[in-house]
């Protein structure tokens, strides 16, 4: 996973404890991410930049925004957002 990164100044096992969830791991980025809470049937793409997994849920950071967007972790990789939060700290404590 080439383009598996963790955000800066953070590590996995912060990440670890700030979320609670001993087995939060970073994804590969290269995968299909959609906004999904807005207009009904007006999904939004997302460039993926960073990708958090925390079970059937994930945190994403675009590459052109500072929020980080919630949301679910299909089987196939794809990832539907429905949720963002300003800054990571914030998101990893609303998981």
């Amino acid at each position: 996973m080439a383009d598996a990164q963790l955000p800066p100044g953070w590590t996995l096992q912060r990440i670890r404890d700030v979320s609670g969830d001993r087995e939060a791991v970073v994804l590969d980025a290269n995968r299909t991410v959609k906004w999904v809470a807005g207009v009904a049937g007006a999904d939004e793409a997302i460039q993926p930049e960073i990708v958090l997994g925390f079970h059937s849920l994930c945190l994403v950071k675009p590459v052109d925004d500072d929020d980080w967007y919630m949301g679910s972790l299909y089987d196939d990789g794809s990832i539907d957002c429905w949720s963002a939060y300003d800054d990571l700290y914030e998101g990893l404590r609303g998981l």
